[in-house]
């Protein structure tokens, strides 16, 4: 027994040494901040951080390969803990959450009945699910049974309703969904997502050159959510004060609800909401990612440089704009008149975006004032060229520069600087009595209209087609009318005549028909020999059109701005027309100095789609437009020619001064429709998705 007792002894004690030398040798030091971190966390082990469990994020914190706010769950009180532990900053990451982009549900038609297993993924395999809409949800809830925070619930009309205030982002729904259409982001990743062919894209939402959720924000505003409506909207636009007011609303031409009624008026609500945040006393929240460190100059703070500047700031880098002019807004300050966009209510949208930390140094000019060489040296990591298209197309003709004649953009820009600078005068141009614009877009339908309210007794709009023809928005055209404006058509000016003291006397011009459609699609003007006729006029503004100046490309012989490509119908070459990225690398161009005059909101469209490849750029990463991209197309089959189910309801109707009240005035001219007409409105809306729309009645069988 004794020397059992011993034996035991003595083995326990060489095991002892044993294990004392093998601690020694095979030690593994565990840095005991990992359990200290371990226990600041939410315990969940849900992964939604990235990582396998609480104690993998934790050793991640510890080792340097995550930030103090990893833990999505707990959130800051989580990371504030976290940095404590740690000695280091908690970290600005952004809050990811949940979004469902899919409001079809119920909606879509069924093509057959399933009693199969109640599962979205077995669902899927059998022919792409039971409804004739292939993209969207089918509505067995895999996304609710694995999300393990209750935060999320299939809705009364068929799909996924997220929690925001549950949502920790997990990812769980996503990675459960067969459609894809539960995608776990940022804020930064929803500004720089794009349509694309699978999207569940409303024809509206397809169409605006700007993508705005459309159906969304009109739903938002039947809630009475407002200031969700606005931020929605400056998802895609940070301009719609001004779009509201301007942007002819080529999304209400493929609204579904005006292929059996009238349209939705889109533009009206999206004024309302704007209006009613500038109204309202406050400004609603616009949120920023991180800051990056990287640096832009965006060159031009028209509507495409305060696009761009407005999304790459909101992805957390630091921009300063350079413009030429005293005052922000570009072209749609200079150049659309006081009774369309009031400068008070530019002035108001441009402060807003100033206040989110951008920068601007007014009054100085690409080419003379800096360049591309000076912005490089200056520590800019990429450059945004917005300059704008202010060069007036010359007539072409004998005496175009007599006295008191003008072009068309020189005039507005020069009453709106008139304006700017006296209060008791509109301009100092000369105003004649009888006035003559040359022109059929829309900058010619501005002049005219404010030569009238300047006080000209008559003025003439010559245009070389008919009106069909006119390129300028019909609202626009219509209104003239309404003002007296008298029109001219199938005439083409062949001569300026001057007085004895050089200025406009007359204008001299050869009636035209209309021949074989031309390149543009429209039917070429053939002049009538023999036709010439003379016309009196005291006053002349030639209106023809006009493109971007590029001397700057030529004002710095052998440096940086010599390489930049120039296209022969002298705009900024964007190899990509998606990317906009030049053949200068570090440079990107977009609005009406890359693709000539075009709408405002074709430059804030663009404008984003810069900032996306700018922020590519900046990252690393390879510059390419995106995948599955949708640009300027539809969705094949999602243009519908009959929408059954529409009961008839007038759409409202835009209020407007009184014209003769009008005409003697710069008071802005349209009005904004109220509360209750916004509500009536936006109930009109079919909410469409891709393929499925609400009727007013049950579809017909």
């Amino acid at each position: 027994m004794i020397e059992a007792i011993l034996f035991m002894l003595g083995l326990g004690g060489v095991c002892g040494v044993v294990l004392a030398a093998a601690s020694k040798i095979f030690y593994v030091y565990e840095d005991p901040r990992i359990a200290q971190v371990e226990n600041c966390m939410a315990g969940a082990n849900c992964g939604g951080c990235g990582f396998a469990g609480c104690s993998a994020a934790a050793v991640a914190v510890v080792t340097g390969a995550a930030p103090a706010n990893v833990c999505i769950v707990g959130g800051m009180e989580s990371a504030t803990k976290v940095a404590a532990v740690m000695g280091m900053e908690v970290g600005g990451a952004e809050v990811i959450r949940s979004y469902n982009y899919c409001s079809g549900g119920d909606r879509a038609p069924t093509r057959f009945e399933y009693m199969g297993v109640a599962s979205c993924q077995a669902l899927s395999a059998l022919y792409g699910g039971q409804r004739e809409c292939h993209v969207g949800c089918m509505g067995l809830g895999d996304c609710v049974k694995a999300c393990a925070f209750d935060a999320i619930h299939i809705g009364p009309d068929g799909y996924p309703v997220v929690d925001p205030e549950k949502c920790v982002g997990c990812g769980a729904c996503e990675r459960a969904c067969p459609k894809n259409i539960l995608k776990v982001q940022t804020m930064s990743q929803r500004l720089l997502a794009f349509n694309e062919d699978d999207g569940r894209l409303a024809p509206c939402a397809q169409t605006c050159p700007a993508q705005i959720n459309i159906p969304k924000y009109i739903e938002q505003i039947r809630h009475g959510d407002y200031e969700g409506a606005v931020d929605t909207l400056r998802e895609r636009n940070p301009l719609i004060l001004s779009c509201g007011r301007v942007c002819p609303h080529p999304c209400e031409t493929y609204c579904r609800r005006g292929v059996e009624d009238e349209a939705v008026s889109i533009n009206q609500l999206k004024r309302f909401v704007a209006d009613f945040e500038m109204n309202s006393g406050r400004r609603f929240p616009i949120s920023c990612a991180p800051d990056t460190g990287k640096r832009i100059a965006v060159i031009g703070g028209g509507p495409a440089g305060l696009s761009c500047a407005f999304f790459l700031r909101r992805l957390g880098h630091d921009v300063t704009i350079f413009d030429m002019m005293p005052e922000l807004g570009g072209m749609i300050r200079y150049g659309i008149p006081e009774y369309r966009l009031p400068k008070e209510v530019l002035k108001w949208e441009c402060d807003g975006l100033l206040k989110m930390g951008i920068e601007a140094k007014m009054n100085v000019r690409l080419g003379k004032d800096f360049d591309l060489t000076s912005l490089v040296a200056a520590g800019y990591d990429a450059i945004f060229l917005g300059i704008g298209a202010w060069k007036d197309y010359d007539l072409g003709v004998e005496g175009e520069n007599l006295g008191n004649a003008y072009t068309g953009i020189s005039f507005l820009t020069r009453f709106a600087l008139d304006q700017q600078t006296y209060e008791d005068k509109h301009t100092d141009v000369t105003i004649g009595k009888q006035v003559v614009v040359v022109g059929g877009g829309n900058t010619a339908i501005d002049c005219v209209r404010t030569l009238k309210r300047l006080g000209a007794d008559q003025v003439t709009l010559l245009y070389r087609r008919t009106r069909a023809e006119m390129p300028a928005n019909m609202v626009e055209i219509e209104a003239a009318e309404h003002e007296h404006i008298k029109f001219h058509f199938l005439a083409a000016p062949t001569k300026v005549i001057g007085d004895e003291k050089g200025n406009v006397k007359a204008i001299e011009f050869i009636k035209m028909e209309l021949g074989e459609p031309d390149a543009s699609g429209r039917r070429r003007p053939v002049p009538i020999k023999g036709s010439e006729t003379v016309l009196e006029c005291d006053m002349l503004v030639s209106a023809i059109g006009q493109g971007p100046d590029v001397s700057f490309a030529t004002q710095e012989p052998g440096k940086r701005m010599a390489d930049l490509k120039i296209t022969k119908r002298e705009t900024i070459d964007a190899v990509d027309p998606e990317t906009l990225q030049t053949n200068i690398p570090y440079v990107f161009a977009a609005g009406d100095a890359q693709t000539g005059a075009s709408l405002v909101v074709e430059a804030i469209g663009g404008g984003r789609r810069a900032a996306r490849s700018i922020h590519l750029y900046l990252s690393g990463q390879k510059v390419t437009p995106p995948e599955n991209s949708l640009f300027k197309r539809h969705i094949d089959g999602s243009i519908m020619d009959k929408v059954p189910g529409i009961i008839a309801t007038p759409r409202v109707k835009m209020p407007e001064l009184d014209v003769e009240e009008r005409i003697q005035c710069f008071d802005e001219t349209d009005l904004c429709i109220t509360e209750e007409e916004a509500i009536r409105e936006s109930n009109r809306c079919l909410n469409c998705c891709q393929f499925c729309y609400n009727p007013d009645t049950p579809k017909a069988a």
